[in-house]
């Protein structure tokens, strides 16, 4: 396969999975880790991805990867992280759901619950709950995003504020190595920061690929998070950040 085939299959493969490895794709196209090595570079350069260790995940510099596509991105482990999400969550009982494309799988999730008050400020979320016939949906209101169906601003963060939540299930666009949560948008992170004081217990659901990723706003300490859950096992240092945090971490999937 020529390199001009090789460049947007492994973009594909990218933003299905979060990330590749440099052996594996030499594999996959039958060539050498050193003409995958050149690819992925050629891709860096265009600003395409960026490079990790032993492989590539998408760039992410200031701005956040388009809404559709970080639907499709990681969607395997999203659809698992969900599903065990919605285990946790009993019936009657209130939520708050924010934007992001993994707390969006989860709302697909709760669809079977019954006698739950879902708060949200994602209006995907309240199309997609808006037909349940066991769940009552509030829509916070506020300035409406087109580029993904946010609620951001003073008149959200104003109505986010008037209740008290059960549950908050929160994503967050990167995770530091200190298990600081980041995100993209100034106005989102502030709604964020309120969800979470406004709820009774909060759950973070992010993907393995957030470890790989960058975000340039500070959401909250992992301390701020009751429970975590993920796919795949963080490293040694972000377990003990969140063992010293007192911060439940699930694997969802793991037997």
């Amino acid at each position: 396969m020529s390199m001009s085939l090789r460049h947007p299959e492994i973009l594909d493969l990218i933003r299905t999975s979060g990330h590749v490895e440099v052996e594996e794709l030499a594999t996959r196209f039958g060539v050498s880790v050193q003409t995958i090595r050149r690819d992925l570079s050629d891709l860096a350069a265009m600003g395409r991805i960026e490079r990790v260790h032993g492989g590539a995940i998408l760039a992410s510099g200031t701005a956040n990867i388009a809404y559709d596509e970080r639907r499709s991105l990681n969607s395997d482990a999203k659809s698992v992280i969900a599903e065990y999400c919605a285990q946790m969550l009993p019936n009657e009982c209130s939520i708050f759901l924010n934007i992001g494309t993994t707390t969006e799988a989860v709302a697909r999730r709760l669809q079977n619950h019954k006698g739950l008050l879902v708060v949200t400020n994602n209006m995907n979320i309240a199309t997609v709950l808006g037909d349940a016939p066991e769940i009552d949906v509030i829509v916070t209101g506020g300035a409406l995003r087109s580029s993904d169906g946010g609620l951001v601003g003073p008149f959200t963060n104003q109505t986010i504020r008037q209740f008290k939540f059960d549950y908050a299930i929160v994503g967050c666009s990167a995770l530091g190595e200190e298990g600081e949560l980041f995100d993209f948008d100034d106005q989102e992170v502030e709604a964020s920061r309120i969800i979470l004081q406004s709820a009774r217990t909060s759950i973070l659901v992010a993907d393995g690929s957030k470890f790989l990723r960058t975000a340039p706003i500070k959401i909250a300490d992992v301390a701020a998070i009751d429970h975590f859950v993920t796919d795949i096992g963080p490293d040694k240092r972000v377990r003990q950040v969140l063992k010293t945090s007192k911060t439940t971490l699930h694997i969802a999937g793991e037997k």
